[in-house]
């Protein structure tokens, strides 16, 4: 196949990369606005730059679009407008208002997907398998202050990939919210049924964080987004008094986690669904509804319950 990348900016670039390793892509073009950028990079990965968008749609059976996050709805409504396939970095569009209209420009047998990356980390569907029942759920996604992120709070910037799990893996069912924040620290509270479920995130932390945990009757899940591993601590059901301490023993298990970068996998799922024409796993009306979260949570910034 012949792939695209537009724009070129740290996950653009990240796309170039894995796309000129993998065997399905026969020739890659990029795109952007910065020429020395796509130059330079073109040259790194034995890509070919090109010297408007209209070129590279021309040439291409499918693209990533990696553009800022305020260019996605005029992008991707030109490259689904070519009846293009298209993988668009998450959010898929600044605001639920523009993406309603950017589904509504999308012909009905088109290959679109959103790049919410997480779904395709292989502790997603390993913690999916194992959790039943959940009484409590926490997840974490804290950063570091960066330079690169603009144009979204850090709930669409990071959050968002926890309300996609929470919503498309964990719970279906309807649910309560309230949540606090500002731009870039926020934190809220889900309550699907009678369980508890607690998403934290933040662009002010001195330490990177991505962690899951699981609280169920006989177990507690703990999982780590970026080692890629998850322990289970099960109850023995055998306790004893030391030095006049109470003392429950539990059985600690490591779950053997088929390590693999999930951008890779996102990327490899994206061409064959472009190739055979199925649905990619992440639509864009799930991303639709994760957005339209995300709204509902930004509602803190106001200084609202929502």
């Amino acid at each position: 196949m012949d792939v695209g990348v537009i724009g070129v900016g740290a996950m653009g670039r990240n796309h170039v990369r894995v796309y000129s390793e993998l065997k399905a892509v026969e020739s890659l073009y990029l795109y952007d606005i910065n020429r020395t950028a796509v130059d330079e990079l073109a040259r790194r990965h034995d890509a070919i730059a090109c010297e408007s968008l209209d070129e590279l749609l021309r040439q291409t059976d499918a693209v990533s679009i990696c553009v800022p996050t305020p260019y996605h709805f005029a992008i991707a409504g030109e490259v689904v407008g070519r009846e293009v396939a298209a993988l668009i970095e998450k959010p898929i569009c600044s605001t639920a208002k523009e993406t309603r209209k950017l589904l509504d420009k999308i012909p009905g047998d088109l290959v679109v997907g959103v790049g919410h990356i997480e779904r395709f980390n292989p502790i997603v569907g390993e913690i999916s398998r194992i959790a039943k029942d959940p009484l409590y759920v926490e997840m974490k996604r804290h950063n570091p202050a960066s330079s690169r992120v603009s144009g979204s709070s850090v709930v669409e910037d990071l959050m968002i990939h926890d309300v996609d799990i929470i919503r498309n893996v964990l719970f279906a069912d309807a649910y309560t919210l309230t949540s606090r924040g500002t731009e870039d620290v926020c934190s809220a509270l889900f309550i699907f049924g009678k369980t508890p479920v607690y998403l934290s995130a933040s662009r002010k932390s001195s330490k990177k964080i991505r962690m899951v945990y699981i609280e169920e009757e006989e177990m507690t899940i703990e999982g780590d987004f970026m080692s890629q591993e998850i322990y289970v601590h099960r109850k023995p059901e055998q306790y004893a008094v030391e030095n006049e301490r109470y003392v429950q023993e539990n059985i600690i298990e490591k779950v053997l986690v088929n390590k693999q970068e999930p951008l890779k996998l996102e990327l490899e799922t994206f061409l064959d669904c472009a190739k055979t024409g199925r649905e990619f796993p992440i639509t864009p009306a799930q991303a639709l509804a994760n957005l339209e979260i995300c709204e509902e949570i930004a509602g803190c910034f106001n200084g609202a319950s929502v």
